[in-house]
């Protein structure tokens, strides 16, 4: 076996794992009150994913892997597990607001009000550079930052909106 199905394998289960995280801090935060905003948009975002992994999976699997870009991999995943640790049971794949709820300062959150999109966007990019496919990393990097677009203006209003009517 090759390196790559090992990495693969591992990114595919590290997304279900995290999906599995999501969705309890879904439910939990849901049932304490607070609210999920601009729903019409996770469809797409979960078939982007999904089709990027698949592709990999079959575009992938025998491909050579470049170290210098699987380090630069690795450096995301390090800062993928601390925008996790500073969101706590408040990260979520979904935008879901509490009302009141003060925004997390903590961690990359000091630096930037998104890091979660900035290690999304540069894992979307690196891991096809990782087998060698420029051409995949570059059309998946657009596709999601059409997205972002999208995503970054909803959940900035979904959090201006929650933080206007806190008491």
């Amino acid at each position: 076996m090759t390196a790559a199905p090992i990495l693969l394998g591992f990114v595919t289960l590290q997304r279900g794992a995290e999906l599995i995280l999501a969705e309890r801090n879904t439910r939990r935060l849901l049932a304490q009150g607070a609210v999920e905003a601009a729903r019409a948009h996770y469809p797409l975002i979960v078939v982007l994913h999904a089709a990027w992994l698949l592709g990999l999976w079959f575009l992938a699997f025998d491909a050579h892997v470049r170290i210098a870009w699987l380090t630069a991999f690795v450096l995301l995943q390090l800062l993928r597990i601390w925008v996790i640790a500073s969101l706590g049971g408040r990260w979520t794949t979904r935008i879901i607001v509490t009302q009141g709820a003060e925004l997390v300062r903590r961690g990359p959150y000091r630096f930037l009000a998104h890091p979660n999109y900035v290690v999304v966007a540069g894992e979307i990019a690196v891991l096809p550079l990782v087998f060698g496919l420029p051409w995949y990393a570059l059309f998946f990097s657009l596709a999601n930052a059409a997205l972002l677009m999208i995503r970054v203006r909803a959940e900035n209003a979904a959090l201006r909106m929650s933080s206007h009517s806190s008491p």
